[in-house]
């Protein structure tokens, strides 16, 4: 199992209606919240979920290895 310590990602932030909408470019995931600041804490909640689930299911590294991503694990 990877150990994963810190993984770099980019976020765009943007205001839709009265929520704030983050979204993790490399990854395709997606969080809103009422400030800038907690939508920004929601996307960082939900990589999280994402890289912990990809790891559970197996899928991690794959993930890591598509186009695009331009992670680097650091163990």
């Amino acid at each position: 199992m990877p150990m994963i310590h810190d993984i770099e990602y980019t976020a765009q932030i943007w205001k839709e209606g009265d929520q704030f909408v983050a979204h993790a470019m490399p990854l395709d995931v997606m969080s809103s919240g009422k400030t800038p600041d907690e939508a920004r804490k929601a996307l960082d909640e939900a990589v999280h979920l994402f890289l912990v689930t990809a790891v559970d299911m197996g899928t991690f590294e794959e993930i890591l290895q598509e186009p695009g991503h331009g992670f680097n694990e650091r163990r």
